[in-house]
């Protein structure tokens, strides 16, 4: 059965596990028939659904989880919050989102008096009283308590209503970050410069062709479009480079992972990647809350949910690889063909919880790391600033590091560092307790230990393997069609230093 993510059409996980081998015993204990398909599809309401549900609405219900929003802190700060919404381009309903907080913390005070009234006709009730009199205060608290039950629910479903429209509000953004769309994007530092070659530049997909190395129209027979096998020296040269790069990371204190590739699709909502409608980027495990991961970012950032940590532990800085899964909708173009824009490959991402006073310092670390390897590697390219539309929903600040790809005739965006500062950790419920209370603290926790604060997480891109790929194959190719290998990643090669015509 084919795949196309752009047309909906969904495919069985037996033909996952017929195509790789290596991961069938990760299937084995899912239903045969289950099918993939974009997580939109499976939150979508029924075809009854009425016109007038909301966007959020539409996202599906998901009031099985709950964010730690700091609604009095929005409402308090509603002009900031509203110019962050318009600088992001963001279609979240501020105005809603006040409106049903009022609505609900109205409804709150009315079920405390409520409550109230019954207490305190239960403790009349205690005392010696005429009959009559006891009958009377009978009535009056069986109606107390359905007209409780009737506000509670009102209140659970109002509660849900907001945690949806709210969730949809993107965190805020760093002062300097540049206004607008990705064109308004600034470069923070321009690394080396161009090859030159004295012989007709090839594409990676031409070179690839003459050194035996990818096969994407067989892919496209067994899986479907932007789909590919490596053969040959490119794998040798996927193994190497993460196995450098992961090398290279924990060099610098990180702490390395391989993670699972299907989550609970609650976890990706947490992470923040929201279903946007057909144009998600995430696979969904037909009848199940599953979702293949687009980024390892998602388990590691789920690993630590729901806990309380030690400040002492802080910063945890991991280093995780794993097999990466995107449906691409609506990528299209001679500017995505080959390896450059597909559903499937592999990549090591970087990963930081840390205090918050130290995040910024942990976002110029990630980035500064990025920068050493593909400096490392010869590589020509240029670090962003990204702009404010081009910002995820999670990401308080975002660097994109974009090489030279000669074969392409530009610079292509081969990895990106965020600063998610507490976006996630307060839907994910990752806290840590300070060591010392503040001196001037009011709150205190049992046992008079200082209050549990949320945490701060930061992720980057230390290796897209595919885009590596290509980096490498067109800058470093000769006249006579061979790639000669970067230093740094001969010793994971076998000590060679060519990828040359088989014979």
């Amino acid at each position: 059965m084919k795949m196309s993510c752009l047309n909906g059409t969904t495919i069985s996980l037996s033909c996952l596990k017929l195509a790789f081998p290596s991961y069938s015993s990760s299937f084995q204990n899912l239903p045969f028939r289950r099918t993939i398909k974009p997580l939109s599809a499976a939150l979508q309401t029924s075809p009854a659904t009425s016109p007038s549900t909301t966007k959020a609405e539409d996202q599906g219900a998901r009031s099985h989880w709950k964010a730690a929003i700091d609604f009095k802190w929005i409402k308090d700060n509603k002009e900031a919050v509203a110019a962050n919404i318009r600088n992001r381009n963001s279609d979240a309903d501020l105005e809603l989102v006040l409106q049903l907080y009022d609505h609900f913390f109205n409804l709150q005070k009315e079920v405390e008096r409520v409550r109230g009234e019954r207490n305190a006709v239960a403790n009349k009730m205690k005392g010696k009283m005429e009959q009559s009199q006891r009958q009377r205060l009978i009535e009056e608290g069986k109606n107390l308590k359905e007209g409780l039950i009737a506000l509670e629910e009102d209140l659970l479903k109002l509660n849900d209503k907001l945690q949806l429209e709210a969730q949809r509000i993107p965190n805020m953004t760093h002062p300097n970050v540049p206004i607008g769309g990705e064109d308004s994007s600034m470069t923070r530092k321009l690394v080396g410069s161009a090859p030159e070659f004295s012989f007709p530049v090839k594409d990676h997909l031409e070179l690839g062709k003459e050194l035996c190395l990818f096969d994407f129209d067989t892919a496209a027979e067994v899986s479907g479009s932007k789909f590919y096998y490596l053969k040959n020296d490119a794998v040798l040269l996927e193994m190497a480079l993460v196995n450098w790069t992961l090398s290279e990371v924990m060099k610098r204190g990180f702490t390395p992972l391989t993670t699972p590739e299907l989550v609970r699709s609650s976890v990706v909502e947490k992470c923040g990647f929201q279903p946007r409608g057909n144009n998600t980027e995430v696979y969904s495990i037909e009848d199940s809350d599953q979702c293949l991961i687009g980024t390892a970012e998602i388990p590691v950032g789920g690993l630590h949910m729901d806990s309380i940590l030690a400040e002492t532990l802080l910063p945890l800085k991991y280093v995780a690889f794993s097999h990466c899964f995107r449906t691409e909708a609506g990528a299209a173009g001679s500017a995505t063909r080959g390896l450059y824009r597909v559903h499937q490959f592999s990549k090591v991402e970087m990963f930081i919880f840390c205090r918050p006073e130290e995040s910024e310092h942990y976002h110029e670390e990630l980035i500064k790391i990025e920068e050493d390897m593909f400096s490392s590697l010869g590589l020509h390219f240029k670090t962003l600033d990204m702009a404010s539309e081009d910002l995820g929903a999670p990401a308080y600040r975002k660097f994109d590091v974009e090489a030279w790809m000669p074969g392409l005739e530009r610079f292509g965006e081969i990895s990106s560092a965020s600063n998610c500062t507490d976006y996630q950790s307060r839907r994910l419920g990752i806290r840590y307790r300070p060591s010392e209370a503040p001196v001037a603290s009011p709150k205190k926790s049992k046992g008079n230990l200082a209050p549990p604060l949320f945490v701060h997480t930061l992720n980057a891109t230390a290796c897209a393997v595919p885009r590596m790929i290509i980096c490498l194959l067109e800058n470093y190719q000769q006249e006579d069609g061979s790639i000669l290998i970067p230093e740094p990643l001969r010793p994971f090669m076998g000590g060679r230093s060519v990828i040359s015509r088989r014979l």
